[in-house]
């Protein structure tokens, strides 16, 4: 059986937020992490359709450019009304410098140029797909997803990407407004990191 416990490895990341989450999720089980930009490592093309596509193309590359153990999320908004959009193009709803605040308001017009007003007209999830790569070539797949709402105007300061706006099911506060640990406890990317803990630790 494979097994991560003690191992250093890469998070295939340049997002801060990401790597912060990862570490404070996988610390508990005596992994060090780094991440792809600390390491200066290049950013690949995601030149795939699918989460798990690019997770594999991220993975791959952060793998063979450090050596180590690579661990990467391909994670994004999926909004109904929208038919999955953004999808696996979420970051770049966000453009080349990242305007989060751009990439909400840019979801918000689209919803409401179909008239997506009410709650059940405003259901979304957040898919999270993790990807570990092994030097010698093995690679295992993990899926994580929440259900919620999405909120107008944006709530909250913590978080990063499209969280000021998403509320998930059961909560009245968006992902923003909720402490990083309650957020880590229920997220996409907690769900995915559970069923990557119960096979490989």
């Amino acid at each position: 059986m494979r097994r991560l416990t003690g191992s250093k490895i890469v998070i295939a990341t340049h997002n801060k937020g990401k790597l912060e989450e990862f570490a404070a999720l996988l610390r508990p089980y005596g992994v060090e992490a780094v991440s792809a930009g600390d390491l200066g490592l290049p950013e690949p093309a995601e030149t795939e359709t699918s989460f798990a596509g690019n997770a594999r193309i991220k993975a791959r590359a952060a793998m063979r450019a450090s050596g180590l153990i690579a661990v990467s999320d391909d994670s994004g908004l999926c909004v109904d009304a929208l038919d999955g959009q953004p999808g696996v193009h979420t970051a770049d709803w966000a453009g080349p410098d990242r305007d989060w605040n751009m990439a909400m308001r840019l979801v918000e017009e689209k919803l409401q140029a179909k008239g997506a007003t009410t709650p059940e007209q405003r259901r979304a999830q957040f898919v999270c797909t993790l990807c570990v790569a092994w030097p010698d070539g093995e690679e295992r797949i993990y899926e994580g997803r929440i259900p919620g709402t999405l909120a107008w105007p944006p709530r909250g300061r913590l978080g990063h990407g499209y969280d000021p706006v998403f509320v998930p099911d059961g909560e009245t506060r968006s992902f923003a407004e909720l402490a990083p640990e309650e957020k880590n406890r229920i997220s996409h990317r907690a769900k995915a990191l559970d069923k990557l803990v119960r096979d490989l630790f």
